[in-house]
């Protein structure tokens, strides 16, 4: 089997990547490189420099599958530049889209975002409620969700609605909220919370990775899954890392009011069983830093990075 990973030089690619190899698949990453290239050599591993808004240079010749995970990740990294963000993030999924289907794809799994709900004051957000977007970088989402689910008729649709990914990566991300949290106690030995009143679901790294695989093995779940097991607190969060790294935490105002609580019974109705813990994220970060095998790098801080390096 053929896989194309679009942003498979990401976080979350970083990982899935090798889960993809290790089954034997042909994998084949696209992505930008701004944040670098960690992955490993591989006799099944081809890796393209390059963009996803250049759609006629996309090879799809005998392409089985398309993760498609490459956009302008979180808000204000999208705020920075709005017309490139809708370039890459929703008229280039639009594009990539089309071609899959005339070009005989059968599958396409997309990377969208639990955030496309907005502010929900109900107890448990389904996949079935309306979405509210708060930012350009959801506006994205929601737009490409509704772009793709029109070529259902062509190929499979299996759009995932993920959590906030916790836990290791070749390439890190330090703002997200877990990591965050936790690389402020193991940096600073202070944790500071917007807000902290704020529920976020969670999930691990592994799991959200686990998840694309469990959807590559059953193809007919199309449609929309919510993929987040943990409904905490920002606060919360940060007490958690306190167990274990010595840190203050100082609560500050915050000026983002999104709170929701996703459910996922659906994805949990398919088979798909999660096996780790914000609290095994927490874990595998401190022992990561604390035998050296992890550093506070500037290019896993999207913003500052992109706005010293990227987008100037």
């Amino acid at each position: 089997m053929k896989i194309l990973v679009t942003g498979g030089c990401g976080y979350k690619g970083h990982v899935l990547v090798p889960k993809l190899l290790n089954r034997g698949y042909q994998v084949d990453v696209l992505d930008t490189m701004w944040f670098g290239n960690f992955l490993q050599p591989h006799s099944n591993l081809r890796v393209t420099q390059g963009s996803v808004i250049e759609t006629d240079e996309i090879n799809l010749s005998d392409v089985d599958v398309i993760i498609h995970l490459s956009s302008i990740a979180n808000d204000p990294c999208g705020d920075l530049n709005p017309v490139l963000t809708w370039e890459t993030s929703a008229l280039a999924t639009m594009r990539l889209a089309d071609k899959a289907a005339r070009s005989g794809v059968g599958q396409f799994l997309y990377a969208s975002s639990g955030s496309v709900y907005g502010i929900k004051d109900e107890e448990q957000v389904t996949e079935d409620l309306e979405l509210k977007p708060v930012s350009g970088y959801n506006k994205t989402k929601m737009v490409s969700e509704r772009v793709l689910m029109s070529y259902m008729n062509d190929m499979k649709v299996q759009i995932i609605r993920p959590a906030t990914v916790c836990g290791l990566s070749p390439r890190m991300r330090f703002d997200v909220s877990v990591n965050l949290l936790t690389m402020a106690a193991l940096s600073k030995g202070e944790i500071t919370v917007f807000g902290g009143q704020q529920t976020r679901p969670n999930v691990h790294i592994d799991d959200i990775t686990d998840a694309y695989l469990h959807f590559i093995d059953n193809p007919d779940a199309v449609g929309i899954y919510n993929v987040g097991f943990e409904n905490i607190s920002i606060l919360n969060i940060a007490e958690m890392v306190t167990e274990f790294v010595p840190a203050s935490i100082t609560v500050t105002e915050s000026n983002d009011p999104r709170s929701y609580r996703v459910n996922s019974d659906k994805l949990l109705a398919t088979g798909f069983k999660p096996k780790k813990t914000v609290r095994d994220a927490i874990g595998e970060i401190v022992n990561a830093f604390n035998e050296g095998a992890l550093k506070d790098e500037p290019h896993f801080h999207n913003l500052t990075w992109m706005q010293e390096k990227i987008l100037i």
